[in-house]
């Protein structure tokens, strides 16, 4: 995980959020090569789950909505964390996260009760990460929402909330989605935003933290048709990981048993990654049968039902909800990507073997040395029409190609002084080093071919 972070750093993943005042906790920035690629996640999951889908479409809701919204859907009553202090040193736990952290086993303490977890605790003498004693107080509910302030008066009646998922702001919108999209069920409806949660114990660098991003996806069915479609998106999201390369053995699917699924739930799934620290929930699908309408319906007294075109039956659809926190994804993705290779000549080789419709950089264009740099440039400028691009000409040409094999670039071009009589250029590539020879005048070709567009 050291290794992830400092790389992460050093090339302009992801920086500490307000690092020159000395941070602020759990908070992060995405440099030039974090921004790329997570725009590249973003794009490609836009693709295969909104645009390759004939009956799905998109949205973009507000941040912030009616705080009616939050109580009609149990957030302000039920969306809590168990929350236990030390006593001695007064450190902040989550109850559940400090059991499963000091086991070994592969125990789901969600859903547990709050005298079953501190039982537990002091039973098997969970002592504080901190200070090592056991002296904890009793667990309570700790709300996450984040609460702000609505115009000019700081009090009671302006307060609104940060939105903790963006699910809401598509149930509230789903009459207006049926009307102007006249689809029929099954109707997908995917959105990509900032969400908040005031977690207690944020960490593990990007992997829990206080203001994420995800997408997420509703999918609304008749009644009985959910499971299908449950199973249809299911296996969609594990194509999607294979198709940006992850390895198999990387992660598992991990069915909720019924004590663990929540009361709304029929069915729930998690695809949980082999992180550094161990299995965590990458992305998650859920079948959450009619609660969210039913409850929106009964607070906003508006009707939720869906008239079926061919049946004329009227019914509240049921919802599947695949979704994935793009911050987790973006830190599954560098851990499924990195590897240290071991050269002939002994040196050690850090690479990002990413796909290449993810790598930040598709191609580097490197001028041999410094006095070939306007021809090289001339090569750039044919590329970077087409493709994200970089031009590298400080340094010597083993470490310019080193920088690029652990951003992940998959190619790198050099113009040498051969180019200027053969009319050619050296192509590298970064999973095997091999390089190879191709004409200018067909290397937009031979390009789009070996980045496979």
């Amino acid at each position: 995980m050291e290794k992830i972070i400092n790389l992460s750093k050093q090339y302009g993943f992801v920086y500490q959020g307000s690092e020159i005042y000395n941070g602020l906790a759990n908070t992060w920035d995405y440099g030039p090569m974090g921004v790329e690629l997570k725009n590249n996640l973003k794009q490609l999951w836009w693709k295969e789950f909104i645009i390759k889908e004939p009956n799905n479409i998109g949205i973009d809701s507000s941040i912030i909505i009616n705080p009616t919204v939050w109580k009609a859907s149990g957030h302000l009553s039920g969306f809590s964390d168990p929350l236990i202090d030390c006593k001695e040193c007064r450190s902040r736990f989550r109850a559940d996260k400090l059991i499963e952290e000091s086991t070994k086993e592969d125990l789901i303490v969600d859903g547990w009760e709050d005298s079953i977890m501190l039982d537990y605790i002091n039973n098997h003498k969970i002592t504080c990460p901190n200070c090592g004693k056991l002296n904890y107080t009793k667990i309570r509910d700790f709300n996450l929402m984040f609460k702000t302030n609505m115009g000019v008066i700081d009090n009671e009646g302006a307060t609104v909330y940060l939105r903790p998922e963006t699910a809401q702001g598509i149930f509230i919108n789903f009459k207006n989605l049926i009307r102007t999209s006249r689809k029929k069920l099954p109707l997908g409806v995917g959105q990509i935003g900032k969400s908040f949660r005031n977690e207690i114990t944020p960490g593990n660098f990007i992997f829990r933290t206080r203001e994420f991003e995800q997408m997420e996806m509703e999918v609304f069915v008749k009644p009985g048709n959910e499971i299908e479609i449950f199973n249809y998106y299911q296996n969609k999201m594990i194509d999607f990981l294979k198709q940006i390369g992850f390895k198999d053995e990387n992660y598992r699917i991990r069915e909720h048993d019924e004590d663990e699924l929540s009361h709304y739930s029929n069915k729930t799934s998690d695809i949980e990654f082999k992180f550094p620290f161990g299995y965590g929930e990458l992305w998650g699908i859920a079948s959450r049968t009619d609660f969210d309408l039913k409850a929106h319906q009964e607070a906003s007294k508006q009707d939720m039902n869906y008239l079926d075109p061919l049946t004329n039956e009227k019914f509240i659809p049921y919802v599947v909800e695949p979704s994935v926190g793009v911050d987790r994804l973006f830190l599954a993705t560098l851990v499924n990507a990195y590897e240290e290779e071991i050269l002939e000549n002994g040196e050690t080789r850090e690479v990002l073997r990413l796909a290449p419709k993810l790598a930040p950089i598709k191609v580097c264009v490197l001028p041999l040395v410094k006095k070939l740099e306007n021809e090289a440039m001339n090569i750039y400028k044919i590329i970077s029409d087409k493709y994200n691009s970089e031009f590298d000409v400080s340094g010597n040409i083993g470490k310019r190609y080193r920088r690029q094999d652990v951003i992940g670039t998959p190619i790198c071009i050099t113009f040498d002084y051969d180019s200027l009589d053969d009319k050619c250029v050296t192509i590298r590539d970064r999973d095997t080093m091999d390089q190879e020879r191709v004409s200018i005048e067909k290397l937009i070709d031979y390009v789009d071919n070996k980045l496979g567009k």
